[in-house]
């Protein structure tokens, strides 16, 4: 038969403070990691800023429009590699669009339907170019341009332009 002395009260004191705070800190962590993953979820996307309405602009493709609005937009540009898509390089667009040898496009946000026509700057001799692809990066007022190579989409790089986005 074994008798309890102060030593064991003194560890089991010692265990239990250090069970007390190893669910405490469990407890903590999670209540910020809960509230960091809210705050992410409830940001809102930003807006995107019209700038004029352009009436009368020349519209090539679809007669009907007769105004575009101008949008400040950050336009940047990939190819169908699997440096650029990922996944997705397999010559398909999200609008299920087979990619052609001269095609040139635009995968822009959900907010602008597939069909929508842009005039971007620099891009297409300044010519519309359909929304015919989405991108995981692009959102709000960000556009991504299609090239057929890599090195054509490198040399885009980043730039913000005033971008005319056709309305119908």
């Amino acid at each position: 038969m074994k008798v309890s002395g102060v030593g064991d009260t003194f560890l089991n004191f010692r265990l239990t403070h250090a069970f007390f705070f190893l669910i405490m800190l469990v407890c903590v962590l999670s209540l910020v990691v809960m509230t960091n993953y809210a705050n992410a979820k409830s940001r809102p996307i930003p807006a995107i800023t019209i700038k004029k309405v352009v009436t009368n602009a020349r519209h090539v493709s679809d007669t009907n429009a007769s105004k575009w609005n101008t949008v400040e937009m950050r336009v940047t540009a990939y190819c169908p590699c699997p440096k650029c898509c990922g996944e997705y390089s397999d010559g398909i667009t999200a609008c299920g669009h087979k990619i052609g040898h001269k095609d040139t496009f635009v995968a822009a946000d959900r907010q602008f339907p597939f069909g929508t026509e842009m005039v971007i700057p620099g891009y297409n001799n300044g010519k519309p170019v359909k929304v015919l692809d989405r991108g995981g990066a692009i959102y709000a007022n960000r556009i991504d341009v299609f090239f057929q190579s890599h090195q054509q989409a490198l040399n885009w790089g980043v730039r913000y332009l005033d971008v005319k986005i056709g309305l119908k």
